[in-house]
């Protein structure tokens, strides 16, 4: 798998951000594979040929969704459901399941009629506008291209502007509910059993024991009861705000066939390089370290919190210590004193960081056995330098 260019980033996805992005892609009539990440390593890719959408995976539910509407389309798959599912898991491309199995199982139903080209139609269309809509809840994306022709055999080709423009409409309907604080991909759950039956009628009170089992997802729900989602997540909002039903994230049910592990564009290359550490209470600080370190191919390790310091630095033994000075509850001299007491890491570099480049601080971090000290804000060029002088000398001794 080769990829065309670096990871991109892009903030704030909404409709018109995702539109000028494909079309990016229909101009030249690119076939491959769109991978989109966010922060938090939740990813999507998007299968296109000759600047078309083929299919979208990832994201929130990747198996609820494709089974949600797969159901809604074709009702006639629920019967007997699993008996099917097997058979074409027998009668699938091997290949093509690994690739992507939702996609290679419509393949097969399609071919062994269980399923209209129309219907496919739908179900495919359902399923990339449900994956723009959650886009647009996106607060930053990476992007990044991989040739390939993952599915020679198209069941359709879909201009992605279409797809777009009606999620974006979706999207701008929820917004107009004051529900974009909220996910579609939730599940309404009951709080208090009894309270809420005090509250409500025994009508509203039994349709809701019935409809909320905690197995489901407003989505779900609204494709269950046949109602807009909006329409639906807005009936539940007054028990919300009384505290009769939460709103809880719930997991994606189990996928029917599971793929060999796709390395995705995003992954550093295999981190071969010795694993360091830092210790500081700033996630902020922990983060840059991180960026820095992992892109030098090292492993890296940040703690936040510094009480469980030395018991996490035992555990995982790293090659060399970034140590922050100045934190609640335990600081770093305490914690630079407490390490040399320990044969484990008596040889171990111990550099201080501190925002205060002051002698005193210099001289009593020599005192407890740092090995350096350099000053906040870091910069790579020095945090890479130091981390070359100290592991030269450890790895040659």
């Amino acid at each position: 798998m080769s990829t065309d260019n670096l990871p991109i980033p892009i903030r704030e996805f909404i409709g018109s951000r995702q539109a000028h992005l494909f079309q990016t892609l229909k101009e030249p009539q690119f076939t491959g594979e769109l991978w989109l990440q966010e922060p938090d390593g939740k990813s999507w890719v998007f299968y296109l040929y000759l600047g078309r959408l083929i299919y979208v995976t990832g994201g929130n539910h990747p198996v609820r969704r494709w089974r949600r509407n797969l159901v809604a389309q074709v009702p006639k798959l629920a019967v007997s459901f699993s008996e099917k599912l097997q058979k074409a898991l027998t009668l699938a491309n091997k290949e093509q399941l690994n690739a992507c199995w939702e996609y290679e199982l419509l393949q097969v139903w399609v071919e062994q009629e269980e399923i209209s080209r129309e219907e496919v139609v739908k179900i495919i269309k359902a399923i990339i506008e449900e994956v723009f809509f959650d886009l647009n809840q996106a607060m930053e994306v990476t992007y990044e291209f991989v040739n390939s022709n993952a599915f020679p055999k198209q069941l359709l080709l879909l201009d992605p502007q279409k797809v777009i423009v009606q999620a974006w409409q979706d999207w701008q309907a929820w917004q107009g509910a004051k529900l974009a604080d909220r996910s579609p991909n939730i599940c309404p759950v009951i709080k208090n059993i009894e309270e809420l039956r005090n509250k409500t009628s025994p009508k509203t009170f039994q349709a809701l024991i019935k409809l909320l089992d905690g197995q489901h997802t407003l989505r779900d729900l609204a494709i269950q009861t046949k109602k807009d989602v909006v329409q639906l997540t807005r009936s539940f909002m007054p028990y919300v705000q009384t505290g009769l039903i939460d709103l809880s994230e719930i997991g994606d049910l189990a996928p029917p066939f599971i793929a060999n592990k796709r390395k995705t564009p995003f992954e550093p290359e295999s981190k071969i390089g010795p694993l360091i550490a830092c210790v500081d209470d700033s996630p902020v600080i922990c983060q840059t370290m991180e960026s820095i370190l992992t892109q030098a191919g090292y492993q890296f390790i940040g703690i936040n919190n510094p009480l469980r310091a030395i018991s996490t630095l035992i555990s995982k033994k790293p090659k060399l210590i970034f140590l922050d000075l100045i934190m609640p509850e335990a600081n770093g001299y305490e914690i630079c004193s407490q390490l040399r007491k320990l044969s484990a890491f008596r040889e171990t570099p111990i550099v201080i960081l501190t925002g205060n480049d002051g002698i005193v601080d210099r001289v009593r971090a020599k005192v407890v056995g740092s090995s350096d000290f350099i000053s906040k804000p870091v910069k790579a060029e020095i945090v890479l330098e130091i981390i070359n002088k100290y592991l030269q000398v450890t790895e040659s001794t």
